[in-house]
């Protein structure tokens, strides 16, 4: 049996400030020190069509921030699109915090089965109200909110119609501005 050495977010950021990290595509996740996957086209393509649809629709309300860490309990990630609470300048000193955090995104084509559970339960344990990911290879969006524990009590699927954050109910995100592929 093997056992791994947990990093903390402070021992993390230590190995970024000294260049330990350097050019290595990498994010903190459970502890662990995992390697990101390379993007293939649908998923740049997604992921900023995505990105300015909803920086037009959020302008004056929330940052949509695009493949940046947020600072979690004991994980670093670094989801596709964070859409987090103004002013931007609260995070000249530091990453968003959960409490900052309106929603994530993740863009998923090889990694869906870690976006919908690591990546989830993380989310759900540090009180992200919101998750999302859009599923490429099956042209569907996943939504999910309330979350309790390590888990989102409600998980919604859609492939077509429009979805309300649960932050800004009166916000109507296509899904033909997600589902792009």
């Amino acid at each position: 049996m093997k056992t791994l050495y947990k990093w903390s977010v402070e021992e993390y950021h230590r190995m970024i400030e000294t260049g330990l990290l350097e050019g290595k595509s990498v994010e903190l996740l459970e502890g662990e020190i995992i390697t990101m996957s390379p993007e293939g086209i649908p998923h740049t393509f997604t992921n900023h069509s995505v990105v300015e649809y909803l920086r037009k629709l959020l302008a004056g309300l929330a940052i949509v921030r695009e493949a940046h860490p947020i600072t979690l309990d004991n994980s670093e990630p670094e989801p596709d699109i964070a859409v987090v609470r103004l002013p931007d300048t609260i995070y000249a000193q530091h990453h968003p915090y959960a409490q900052d955090i309106y929603w994530l995104i993740e863009i998923a084509d090889r990694t869906l089965n870690k976006d919908l559970s690591e990546k989830n339960i993380t989310y759900a344990r540090n009180g992200i109200a919101e998750y999302w990911v859009i599923d490429l290879p099956n042209k569907k969006l996943w939504v999910m909110t309330n979350p309790q524990d390590n888990n989102y009590l409600d998980v919604q699927e859609f492939t077509t119609g429009i979805v309300k954050p649960v932050a800004f109910l009166n916000i109507e995100v296509e899904l033909n501005k997600l589902l792009l592929f």
